[in-house]
């Protein structure tokens, strides 16, 4: 379960707390309505998983479903979640759960874990998965998808988006995207690889080949043809894979073949999935969609998982980062589709043909607030460290979450003492109750970040021996990493005195509001500029992410 490995360890030393500055925060809640329907009996909502679960890879073991995403250089990494109906699903475990799996080492958000697929043959899961900027490609494997998972096995094979296939006859084969033979033709250009792999040894055999150059139609310079996945039905083998960029222009295309080293013909009618085609003032869009992940049920319907984003804005800005959907897979004249030209993705659907499954312990879209009281000695799965945890900075104890302020700062490439969990709506809002005791530059608060340039920070310091609160910006790595003032006020309080914070997102817009009770609250800051938040305008691949921290330019590192 999320962050076993650090809360083993996670206790504070008795003679560090004695001397640290030490933030207890009693409590954190989220709130999120972004006024979608209501899916009635036998109907599901989209997104299925709500926030930055980017990359979805699905299996089917009897009548369970496993599902995993990509989370970068996040700490635990790649969440796995179990479904019985494909619409209800449930963390329950990450993979790379252990910081000796994997180092995150001084790298950007947007490095680290991309892509994972999840594969199951002979009583065994296996996910692949490419780590950029921390070793390339490997393989790890599991009896037990909720783990422990293995340490990784490295695979000598270039390129990313790597996943694997299980032939009827038991040989296994792994895809990649990687460059294509000779120089590159243009930007973008990429191909799709094949290599026999063994299961066993964990290791790739024999000689590669490309079973895609490019694209659909390499006349017209199609990019970014990646994340590809081999399917086999009736006898054929399908190749489907995205292409287009991950903007926009995203989309998913189908080949086809009858040996499973091809060569693969694609679809006449490619793309099978895209939203590019649709009236860009559109209400409440979906856009970016592609990089699908197929399932058969059990009954013999075909699903299909993928990723989108919902902007909030004609510039298409969003916060909530690539989200998981789901839609059924059509099949026609021995072809697949998702999405017909033209049709837009519905926010509301008919359900699986399944028996429904149990409603997740912790809520992974609609309307809802969630409140955790930090009751247990281990935190939720949801929540999160920028990069692998380093030391003992954190405990549960007494009801509360306690987190050191040591000298490791937001925008520094380190691993902040900052716990943090996703914005799941593009109207959310994130509340808590701490108590600090700041002594010099030390803050401790509440958190909206996207990455290490681009954040808010609502903070607890002192002032002429009160409490003071403050609003930090960080927007691009022109700003001090410490970000800039946008606005304070004294409190009146004494140091020792609990305050309330508060953090409310209305798509580009965001407040920030403290105190003293939890009745009367005081806006310090409103309708601050969101955008910055947007993984349009801060690059990379992850969502925003609401987030308790705590700093001390004296504390340890």
């Amino acid at each position: 379960m999320f962050l076993n490995a650090l809360a083993a360890t996670a206790m504070l030393a008795a003679t560090g707390a004695q001397a640290a500055s030490v933030a207890r925060f009693d409590w954190f809640e989220y709130r999120g309505n972004d006024h979608q329907p209501t899916p009635k009996r036998g109907e599901y909502g989209n997104p299925i998983l709500q926030g930055f679960y980017p990359d979805p890879s699905m299996i089917r073991v009897g009548d369970d479903y496993y599902l995993v995403n990509s989370t970068f250089a996040w700490f635990p990494g790649i969440p796995v979640f179990h479904s019985r109906d494909l619409v209800n699903w449930s963390q329950i475990g990450s993979a790379i759960d252990r910081p000796g799996q994997l180092n995150f080492a001084r790298m950007t958000m947007s490095q680290g874990v991309y892509a994972p697929d999840i594969s199951w043959h002979d009583g065994t899961f296996y996910i692949v998965n490419t780590c950029v900027g921390c070793g390339g490609n490997f393989v790890i494997s599991a009896k037990n998808p909720a783990g422990p998972w293995s340490d990784p096995a490295w695979i000598p094979v270039d390129g990313i988006d790597t996943s694997l296939f299980f032939d009827d006859d038991g040989t296994a084969w792994i895809l990649n995207n990687g460059d294509p033979v000779g120089k590159p033709r243009y930007e973008g250009h990429r191909a799709i690889w094949l290599q026999q792999f063994d299961a066993k040894r964990l290791k790739p055999i024999g000689q590669r080949q490309v079973l895609v150059d490019s694209g659909v139609h390499p006349e017209e310079k199609p990019i970014w043809i990646e994340g590809p996945h081999i399917l086999k039905k009736d006898g054929a083998y399908y190749l489907y894979a995205a292409e287009g960029g991950t903007a926009e222009g995203h989309s998913e295309v189908v080949f086809r073949s009858d040996k499973v080293t091809g060569p693969y013909v694609p679809a006449a009618d490619n793309p099978i999935l895209t939203q590019r085609d649709l009236p860009a003032d559109r209400p409440s869009p979906v856009t970016s969609t592609g990089h699908a992940s197929f399932v058969k049920t059990q009954r013999g319907d075909w699903w299909a998982v993928f990723l989108g984003v919902r902007p909030y804005d004609a510039a298409g800005n969003f916060n909530t980062g690539r989200e998981t959907f789901l839609m059924p897979v059509r099949w026609k004249d021995g072809w697949p589709r998702i999405t017909r030209p033209g049709e837009r993705l519905p926010q509301v659907a008919t359900g699986p043909n399944l028996p429904a499954g149990p409603k997740p312990p912790l809520p992974t879209r609609g309307t809802f607030t969630l409140r955790d009281e930090f009751g247990g000695a281990r935190l939720a799965p949801y929540w999160m460290t920028l990069r692998n945890p380093d030391g003992k900075w954190w405990r549960t104890s007494g009801g509360a979450l306690q987190i050191e302020a040591r000298s490791a700062r937001l925008g520094g490439l380190g691993n902040p003492s900052l716990i943090a969990r996703r914005q799941q709506h593009l109207n959310a809002s994130a509340r808590t109750k701490v108590t600090f005791e700041p002594s010099g530059d030390a803050e401790a608060g509440l958190v909206a970040l996207q990455n290490d340039e681009y954040w808010y920070f609502l903070a607890i310091g002192q002032e002429h021996g009160r409490l003071a609160i403050r609003v930090r910006r960080r927007a691009g790595g022109n700003e001090p990493a410490a970000g800039v003032i946008l606005a304070s006020a004294s409190t009146g309080v004494p140091p020792t005195s609990p305050v309330q914070l508060r953090i409310d997102a209305h798509g580009a817009a965001y407040d920030f509001s403290w105190s003293t009770d939890g009745r009367r609250w005081h806006s310090l800051l409103r309708d601050a500029d969101g955008t910055l938040l947007s993984t349009k305008r801060s690059g990379g691949f992850v969502g925003a992410v609401f987030g308790l921290y705590a700093y001390d330019a004296g504390g340890t590192p």
